[in-house]
């Protein structure tokens, strides 16, 4: 079920998992440079989240909308309607800890329905207005994750492997368009993932993270310099390095040591 509240708008920009986190902070940042806001998540707090962000002077419209349905997807294109969309930060997505033979079915299908099938769609729809129009930005949130094989983190890695891959072939598609695709590659970072991951008893879970609003900010500064990618934080940027030179067995084995249940206490 979708609901949504709907003010007057100037340029916009979607945002998309701004309840809380990286997405929260994109909107702020988006307002601050001047968009009115469309953001959207799957609880109430992106209501509470809209009121924050109201008080930077902006007009924003909150759709609460499960982004792994189609009709979460629709809802929310519904609420852009004929607009000039500017931005669009497609961050929404999904974690899921532990092994894979012991998740059960709806929740590692819940993680590919948000982190890939309803972000494609909901890229491709406003893709396609932007490249009808000649201009757009757009910042796919996708992870170093998605540079190493997810031991305990196989779904939720395989789909970051999607999204980063992805984003690089629709900037390629969509380099004679005036619309600049960016993926933004986070490490860790300070949000409530790992716990909706159910990854707290977990090294990584349970270790120090980058902000999610430096996070945020390196992201949204490759966007408007139109960057192909950018890997958040100098950690992350000498781990995703390591991907190029480590076998990706060897890269299985260390994320055993980051994400296996219980690793917190190791």
């Amino acid at each position: 079920m979708a609901t949504a509240e709907a003010p007057n708008f100037r340029s916009l920009a979607i945002i998309t998992g701004a309840s809380t986190g990286i997405g929260y902070e994109l909107a702020e940042i988006a307002a601050r440079n001047g968009h009115d806001l469309l953001i959207a998540a799957d609880e109430p707090r992106i209501t509470d989240a809209a009121e924050r962000l109201r008080q930077l002077g902006v007009e924003v419209q909150a759709v609460e909308a499960d982004l792994a349905t189609v009709a979460g997807v629709n809802a929310l294109v519904k609420a852009v309607g004929d607009r000039h969309v500017a931005v669009l930060c497609a961050n929404a997505g999904r974690g899921l800890g532990k092994d894979f033979l012991h998740q059960a079915f709806g929740d590692w299908r819940q993680v590919i329905d948000t982190n890939i099938t309803g972000t494609l769609r909901l890229i491709q729809v406003i893709a396609q207005q932007m490249s009808a129009r000649g201009s757009g930005k757009i910042l796919i949130t996708g992870s170093i994750a998605g540079l190493m094989p997810g031991t305990y983190q196989a779904v939720y890695n395989g789909t970051k492997a999607f999204l980063d891959s992805f984003s690089i072939a629709l900037r390629h598609e969509l380099k004679d368009s005036g619309v600049s695709v960016t993926c933004l590659m986070p490490g860790p970072t300070e949000t409530e993932f790992f716990k909706r991951a159910d990854m707290l008893d977990t090294k990584v879970g349970s270790g120090k993270k980058q902000d999610a609003a430096e996070v945020a900010q390196t992201g949204y500064s490759a966007m408007l310099d139109g960057d192909e990618k950018v890997v958040a934080g100098w950690k992350n940027k000498i781990q995703a390095f390591m991907t190029n030179v480590l076998p990706d067995g060897t890269l299985a084995e260390m994320h055993i040591k980051e994400a296996a249940p219980g690793s917190a206490n190791h």
